[in-house]
């Protein structure tokens, strides 16, 4: 019978879908063959011959993002809790060595045009028994990332913070004073607030691990030698830190324009204290504020709204300063 597809001989035409008896030979087909390697585990893959070429040169591949070049002309190479910067450019390189800004190795461009920067800045380098190594100009753009270098840079190592704990039990003598930074990003301000708390008898500083500037070329620059004498701590929590401070007996203030006592009325000046500093624009963040004992303003001429982080904070620990001396 016509179209009988049980009669001897018919053969049934392949349609869509699965067949009775595959027993899942498709799926086995289809599987996969394992995760896909890290970038930097493919032979082929730039990453992976950017972290071959850092291995070889003892410094990080980190990421390929820029980290914001200043005027300095440095910038981080690695992220993190501390990082390699490249300090770039023949300004900035004369100007850190001469700052005593801590260094690991300078970079040369094969070739390079002397003048005055350059030389001097050899003879530093020399001088301090810095490794100098003669490079391409292609490895000093890869190693700067693409900063403008003038074949010229050096190599900053990790700064290697210190723990918030170290400084609830100086060493320096006198009444413990320490300050900490709630949103600071400009490392000149870190300079000069590092350099106010050497000057005015100030044992450490402590900084935020997130949202926070850290210890670049350009803080140790603006600190003056300061930063080779006065510990930078890094909080992974400010407000816990700040809560350990005060159960060891530290008494909090932060500084503020809106302040319920101004400076000169400062009636906590001979206790152990941790003055908190906040940014100029947000000022300081609420859960640091509700952790202050008391917030201190300074009081100004009607002419100005307020002074940066390092200004006002360097008045501060000057009336502190001024209030300790011994009459």
């Amino acid at each position: 019978m016509a179209g009988n597809s049980q009669r001897r001989g018919a053969v049934r035409k392949g349609g869509k879908g699965a067949t009775v008896g595959t027993g899942g030979h498709s799926k086995r087909a289809l599987k996969g063959k394992g995760p896909t390697p890290k970038a930097v585990d493919r032979e082929y893959h730039p990453a992976h011959k950017r972290a071959k070429a850092a291995a070889k040169h003892g410094t990080s591949s980190g990421g390929r993002a820029p980290a914001g070049r200043g005027s300095t002309g440095a910038r981080s190479t690695r992220r993190g809790k501390s990082a390699t910067e490249m300090v770039a450019g023949r300004n900035s390189v004369v100007e850190a060595l001469r700052a005593d800004v801590p260094v690991s190795a300078m970079y040369v461009a094969t070739r390079i045009d002397s003048d005055d920067r350059i030389r001097e800045s050899l003879k530093l380098a020399a001088g301090r028994g810095l490794p100098i190594l003669e490079t391409a100009r292609t490895e000093l753009d890869r190693l700067t990332d693409g900063a403008v270098h003038q074949g010229i840079a050096l190599q900053v190592p990790p700064y290697d913070y210190a723990d918030p704990r170290d400084l609830i039990d100086p060493e320096m003598p006198g009444v413990p004073l320490v300050v900490a930074l709630d949103g600071i990003t400009d490392p000149r301000n870190l300079g000069a607030i590092i350099r106010s708390v050497a000057a005015f008898g100030g044992h450490g500083v402590v900084v935020p691990e997130r949202r926070s500037v850290g210890m670049t070329a350009s803080a140790w620059k603006t600190s003056a030698g300061a930063a080779a004498r006065i510990p930078v701590a890094k909080a992974a929590n400010l407000t816990r830190s700040l809560e350990d401070f005060k159960k060891a007996g530290f008494f909090v203030i932060g500084l503020d324009m809106d302040g319920d006592v101004e400076l000169p009325e400062l009636s906590l000046a001979d206790r152990p204290l941790v003055v908190v500093t906040g940014s100029e624009g947000k000022g300081l963040s609420r859960l640091v504020r509700e952790t202050c004992d008391q917030i201190v303003s300074i009081p100004m001429s009607s002419a100005v709204e307020s002074l940066n982080a390092g200004m006002a904070t360097g008045v501060t620990l000057y009336e502190i300063a001024r209030q300790r001396r011994p009459r």
